[in-house]
């Protein structure tokens, strides 16, 4: 069984507690025998597929693979041509060099419900989303790039995994994919 999860923000991408404040993914009702494929930290939001499957995490995760996912980043400041430039040639981060990834400005910029909390503003900073399609998937290696780019992430929803997008469901929703959804998370 493949399952396709909203993942709130405060919630982490494991059943079983880790000492945190941060809600487990046991509150949401999920079938017996179900793990995450991947993960999402506790502060970053959307798409997160579980399953039963053995064999469905190497292939879907393993960068060797080549399998896209897509980030809707909300980042503090204007990027430029060049920090997008840096950002699409894949940064070199705690001693590893990202691969190359897509990165562009979402234009119009997504009008998404309030986070709670919400996200640090600034009156004199203005702030931009991008969207980074990346085929790796390394610890916080999002907010790492950004960061490395000159523009710290605010926010970050996981909006796309394959072809699958997130659209089809609201946060904390979760439902079992059909023949046709299973076909756009392996595309």
């Amino acid at each position: 069984m493949l399952l396709a999860f909203h993942k709130p923000y405060g919630v982490i991408s494991q059943f079983t507690p880790d000492g945190s404040s941060s809600q487990t993914l046991q509150s949401f009702n999920f079938p017996k025998n179900v793990y995450s494929l991947g993960r999402l930290d506790a502060d970053s939001e959307g798409l997160l597929l579980l399953s039963d499957e053995s064999g469905l995490n190497t292939r879907l995760l393993d960068p060797e693979n080549r399998h896209k996912r897509s980030y809707w980043v909300q980042v503090e400041g204007l990027p430029t041509v060049e920090s997008l430039q840096k950002l699409r040639q894949g940064p070199a981060i705690q001693g590893h060099r990202c691969l190359p990834c897509q990165a562009r400005i979402l234009e119009p910029q997504p009008s998404l419900p309030a986070r709670n909390p919400p996200i640090r503003e600034r009156k004199t900073i203005p702030t931009c989303w991008l969207e980074l399609e990346l085929i790796e998937g390394k610890n916080r290696q999002v907010r790492r790039m950004t960061a490395s780019a000159g523009h710290p992430t605010l926010r970050l929803l996981r909006v796309k995994i394959g072809d699958f997008q997130l659209r089809v469901l609201a946060p904390g929703e979760w439902r079992e994919l059909d023949v046709s959804e299973r076909g756009l998370v392996m595309a």
